[in-house]
């Protein structure tokens, strides 16, 4: 399944995708492009088919129709949004990380993965004590082990309170800028995602709308979809803080000399206060 792609840059791209299953139209002319350095975020109501794009842009899928290309050799580094670790395995963080035949690193690379996502004091921690945040940052972290050209976040920010997400989204647009990687993510998160994103697209088994954050908001596909209210509260602009936040989601202050990173655009209420969209 190959076509030519249209950038140099371009890691992935997909064109006309349509799957159906039993008869009902998963997916009906999906068009996705993931560049180089470039934050691709798929959004849409549940069921509107995100993770069956995800897979068929890996090539863990055969569509019925439509085309894929691939760069050769793309090195990706995936991140779920569901894993299962027993309670009883006597697992830390550190082993956890270096398991897999395709993703093997020693101690060294372990840590230095964790302490790239802000979670290096958890690396000799039971994988299992580990909070929401710190688990979430954790797989980011294994992620990272693979030194990927892309990025596959499938809902990254799921089960973190509403500080850690922001912080987690900045943490990935900050990996991104250091690496110079793509980042192909699914998101529910609409009032924190469109600010630390690059492109959009707006699912509902087709491509309702998709470009950039601002635009898609005021798309008359994209209000129809999730309504005039969720719509008019989503708004980009720009902040300073003079702190950060650790991997639990506790306040940090930044060192000195340090600078400020949260000078990006937010996802903001009119109201003043940070929502998210489950």
């Amino acid at each position: 399944m190959n076509i030519t792609a249209r950038h140099a840059g371009t890691l992935v791209e997909a064109r006309g995708i349509t799957v159906s299953r039993g008869g009902n139209v998963i997916l009906a002319s999906v068009d996705v492009t993931v560049g180089a350095g470039e934050i691709v975020t798929l959004i849409g109501p549940n069921g509107a088919g995100k993770t069956t794009v995800v897979r068929v842009m890996l090539g863990l899928l055969k569509p019925d129709r439509g085309s894929v290309w691939r760069r050769d050799g793309l090195a990706i580094g995936y991140m779920p949004q569901h894993i299962h670790i027993d309670s009883t395995l006597p697992l830390t963080v550190g082993r956890f990380l270096t398991l897999g035949a395709k993703c093997r690193r020693g101690e060294a690379e372990a840590r230095a993965a964790l302490d790239e996502v802000g979670a290096a004091a958890v690396m000799e921690t039971p994988v299992q004590a580990a909070s929401g945040g710190e688990f979430r940052r954790i797989l980011l972290a294994r992620a990272l082990l693979r030194d990927p050209d892309m990025l596959v976040l499938d809902e990254p920010c799921q089960g973190i309170d509403v500080n850690g997400q922001a912080e987690l989204y900045r943490l990935i647009t900050r990996i991104r800028d250091r690496r110079r990687c793509g980042v192909l993510m699914v998101s529910h998160d609409l009032h924190l995602v469109m600010a630390d994103t690059d492109k959009v697209v707006c699912l509902n088994h087709h491509v309702c709308c998709a470009g950039h954050p601002e635009s898609v908001t005021n798309d008359p596909a994209y209000i129809a979809l999730f309504g005039k209210q969720v719509a008019s509260t989503i708004a980009v602009y720009h902040h300073e803080h003079d702190h950060d936040h650790a991997a639990d989601g506790h306040v940090v202050p930044l060192g000195r000399g340090a600078v400020p990173d949260h000078d990006r655009g937010q996802a903001h209420d009119p109201q003043g206060e940070h929502n998210a969209h489950g």
